[in-house]
C-alpha cells in the first residue's frame, strides 16, 4: 500500500469528534481531519490547556476547531458533553475513539473503576453509545476505535477486571486488557450495525510503535523519572513519529474502500510504515466474548447503546 495524508479526500461537510487530541496521535489525526475540510471537535480534558491546542491545531491548518470538554475517567463528564453534542449539533459523521492511558499506577476512574479499562474502554463504550443518536442520522457515519498491538499480550478479559484490586496489579496486563477490550467493542459495534441495518461503519486502529506522550504518562504518574527518561530515549531512537504513527487511525476514518469491521496498523511487522490491514488475535475476534464485554459494559455505565434506523 502506498497510501499518505495526500490520498485524504475532500472531507468538505463532515463533521468529526476526535478524543484526546491534545496531543500525540489525537492532536496529529485532528490536524489531517482540519486539512481536509472537516468540521472537527476535539474533547479534552484540561480546558486551558485544549484552548491553546485548538489555536495551534488552527494556525497549523487554517480551520479552528470547536473544544469540547471530556473527561473520559468521569462517566457524569461524558454523560454531559453527549448531552451537549446532541444539543448543540443535528448529526455526527466520525468519532474517532483515540483518547488513552498505558501503563500507569494503579489507579481509579471517579466511578471506582481501574483506570486503563475505565478510561480506554469503558469512557468510550459510554460515550459512542451516547452518540449514537447523532451517528446514525449521518448518511456514512464511521467510528474508529484506536487499540494497540498489546492487545496480543493477553488472553482473555472478565467482568471483574472492571474494578481490580490493587494487590496483585499488573499495569501491562491492565493496559492489555483495555486495549483488548477495544478491538472487542470495535467488532461487536459492527456487527451489532450490520444486524440493525445501520449505515454505521465501526473499524479499529493501532500506531505501532509511536513517539507520544503516552509512553512517559505512566513512569511520570508513578514518579519514576528515570524510566520515564529511559522511555523518551527509547521514542527518540526507535519509535516513529505520532504524525505517522496517526496514519492508520487516519485511514481507517477516511478511507473510502475501507471494509467494514476493518482493523489497521502499520505494514512492518506491526511496528511502523505505512497503514496495512491487520489481524485482531483470535481472542479479540471472539463473537461470544465480546457480547459478554458488551452487557458487562452496560452494567457498568448505565449506557445501553441503541441501534436503530432513524426515521
Amino acid at each position: 500500500m502506498t497510501w499518505s495524508t495526500a490520498d485524504i479526500p475532500d472531507l468538505t461537510g463532515r463533521r468529526a469528534l476526535v478524543t484526546g487530541a491534545t496531543s500525540g496521535l489525537g492532536y496529529e489525526t485532528a490536524l489531517e481531519l482540519l486539512r481536509h475540510g472537516a468540521e472537527v471537535l476535539i474533547g479534552a480534558r484540561d480546558p486551558e490547556k485544549a484552548a491553546k491546542v485548538s489555536q495551534a491545531l488552527a494556525d497549523a491548518s487554517g480551520r479552528q476547531p470547536t473544544v469540547v470538554e471530556l473527561d473520559l475517567a468521569d462517566l457524569a463528564s461524558v454523560e454531559q458533553a453527549a448531552g451537549k453534542l446532541t444539543a448543540t449539533y443535528d448529526a455526527l459523521d466520525l468519532l474517532v475513539n483515540n483518547a488513552g492511558v498505558m501503563a500507569t499506577p494503579y489507579l481509579q476512574t471517579k466511578d471506582g473503576f481501574e483506570l486503563q479499562i475505565g478510561t480506554n474502554h469503558l469512557g468510550h463504550f459510554a460515550l459512542t453509545g451516547r452518540l449514537l443518536p447523532l451517528l446514525v442520522q449521518a448518511p456514512a457515519a464511521r467510528v474508529v476505535t484506536v487499540s494497540s498491538f498489546m492487545h496480543t499480550t493477553v488472553r482473555g478479559i472478565a467482568q471483574a477486571d472492571f474494578r481490580r484490586p490493587a494487590s496483585g496489579y499488573s499495569k501491562w496486563d491492565a493496559y492489555g486488557k483495555s486495549k483488548l477490550a477495544n478491538v472487542l467493542f470495535m467488532l461487536e459495534l459492527e456487527r451489532r450495525a450490520r444486524a440493525a441495518g445501520v449505515k454505521l461503519l465501526s473499524a479499529g486502529a493501532h500506531p505501532g510503535y509511536a513517539s507520544t506522550h503516552l509512553q512517559t504518562n505512566g513512569p511520570e504518574l508513578a514518579g519514576q523519572r528515570f524510566m520515564a527518561n529511559v522511555m523518551r530515549i527509547g521514542n527518540t531512537l526507535f519509535a516513529q513519529s505520532a504524525a505517522i504513527g496517526a496514519w492508520p487511525s487516519l485511514y481507517a476514518a477516511t478511507s473510502p474502500d475501507l471494509p467494514p469491521g476493518s482493523y489497521v496498523g502499520p505494514s512492518f511487522l506491526g511496528f511502523r510504515g505505512k497503514p496495512a490491514l491487520a489481524r485482531p488475535t483470535r481472542t479479540a475476534r471472539d463473537p461470544d466474548l465480546a457480547q459478554r464485554l458488551w452487557q458487562w459494559s452496560i452494567e457498568a455505565t448505565g449506557v445501553d447503546p441503541a441501534l436503530t434506523v432513524p426515521r
